[in-house]
């Protein structure tokens, strides 16, 4: 069940930073500049994926809650780090983001990281 709750987490939580990079970088694309308070509130209760993506946000805490009652926090919060791992992947092949050597080693080392976590 730990490896369900963790794999429910690091999934939602992916999915929700994508869909927020994605729209907000249309948005700022679109409007020029930057956004206000306001028009942050506005671009949320317009845009599809911003909703999507606060869902799958509070999908994510809640499965971490559930997670963290089983589950020692020493375990929960490491295995969590495997967000930054994919990511760093996701957002090099779906938003064409530069990843470097050095953002790309640190990705590998957490990922070395989790592994040892795993065992």
């Amino acid at each position: 069940m730990k490896w369900l709750l963790l794999a429910v987490v690091v999934l939602t939580t992916v999915l929700a930073d994508l869909l927020q990079s994605h729209e907000m970088k249309i948005a700022v694309a679109a409007k020029g500049e930057k956004f206000g308070f306001r028009s942050l509130l506005r671009a949320i209760a317009t845009r599809r994926n911003l909703i999507l993506a606060i869902a799958c946000l509070a999908v994510s805490f809640f499965a971490f809650l559930a997670l963290v009652q089983t589950q020692p926090l020493s375990f929960a919060v490491p295995a969590s780090a495997a967000t930054f791992v994919l990511e760093t992947v996701l957002a090099r092949f779906i938003l064409n983001e530069y990843v470097d050597a050095r953002r790309a080693a640190g990705a590998l080392l957490v990922l070395c990281g989790i592994v040892l976590l795993a065992k």
